[in-house]
């Protein structure tokens, strides 16, 4: 594809966004600056730009760009700010979040997907740290967390996961069953208290592994 082809899905994404609700000036910058084509597999790279998930492979996906914009806006993120993400897919994601100046600390379960969005990030010189391994039970050896974003939708808040968030941190997470979930948006107020509000409803894949729902 031409690079204006994927130019112009850009602009016309960003412009979709807009008009679907999202109005974080950064966030949309990051969005319009990242080549999401870059994140696909070669054969759909002209879908790159949809505003929809796109399969990458392992029965999973790469996040709607509208997903990817709300949660991200939601979160806040500040330049400096110490962010675990749960489900790295396809490294989409944890480049918007680069993009914001986030220190990015990413748990991807399969290894063909760690391995390709690694390749990926580090080909266009976005600097994060990787893990292959259960995101469900976090990254403990880099915690606290100013946030925490889980891509993948969970049965219920895993613990582990709350308490690798810093006082005043937050994190969001899809929680239901395994056909639809509620966006849940968590702040950690003590050492004991969290509060966690309802937003809206996505569908995730599911969320695998020890404080997440098991495989079969």
């Amino acid at each position: 594809m031409h690079k204006d082809f994927y130019k112009t899905g850009r602009e016309r994404l960003i412009a979709q966004l807009r008009s679907a609700g999202i109005s974080d000036e950064r966030v949309l910058g990051a969005i319009a600056t990242i080549p999401r084509e870059k994140f696909v597999p070669d054969a759909i790279k002209s879908r790159a730009y949809e505003d929809t998930a796109l399969p990458i492979g392992n029965h999973q996906t790469i996040s709607q760009p509208y997903t990817v914009a709300f949660m991200t806006s939601a979160l806040n993120i500040k330049p400096g700010d110490s962010v675990l993400e749960i489900g790295t897919g396809s490294g989409y994601q944890a480049a918007t979040l680069i993009m914001l100046g986030a220190k990015v600390f990413t748990v991807e379960r399969h290894w063909e997907l760690y391995n390709s969005a690694k390749k990926t990030l580090d080909e266009l010189g976005l600097s994060a740290q990787s893990r292959f391994g259960d995101g469900t039970i976090g990254w403990s050896e880099f915690a606290p967390y100013d946030a925490i974003i889980v891509t993948a939708g969970a049965p219920e808040l895993p613990q582990s996961l709350l308490l690798q968030l810093a006082i005043g941190g937050r994190m969001i997470i899809p929680v239901g069953d395994e056909r639809s979930q509620t966006l849940k948006y968590v702040v950690r107020k003590d050492d004991r208290e969290f509060d966690a509000f309802d937003m809206q409803e996505f569908r995730f894949v599911p969320l695998i592994g020890k404080e997440g729902w098991t495989v079969g």
